[in-house]
């Protein structure tokens, strides 16, 4: 079990390729005990972006502050406070900020495989 402000969880940036502006907390990772899914928090700055990428695993995101569009292979949805995605498995995706003066914060849990 694990019980803790998510402020107390390191922030890193996103050392990815293609990643501008980008920063996450594993808030729950195999080691708390999770065996299965691993929770992360994002912070996108205004302009930011992740990068425009696909993986074998899904994710599952909900949308906490800011504004942006999720760049999803040829189409592109928008995205504020409250949306809910789900990305399927080795889909091309990427998270962007369209705000010029808001960061874009988001859940996103991932499997492990």
């Amino acid at each position: 079990m694990k019980v803790i402000d998510y402020k107390k969880v390191e922030e890193m940036p996103v050392d990815m390729e293609g990643a501008k502006d980008v920063f996450i907390r594993w808030l729950v990772t195999k080691e708390d005990g999770a065996p299965n899914f691993a929770m992360r928090l994002f912070r996108v700055l205004p302009g930011g972006h992740t990068p425009y990428h696909s993986h074998p695993y899904e994710h599952e995101v909900f949308v906490l502050e800011g504004k942006g569009k999720l760049v999803f292979e040829d189409k592109e949805y928008e995205l504020k406070s409250g949306t809910v995605v789900y990305i399927d498995p080795d889909k091309r995706h990427q998270f962007v900020n369209t705000s010029h003066n808001e960061e874009l914060k988001f859940i996103c849990v991932i499997p492990y495989k």
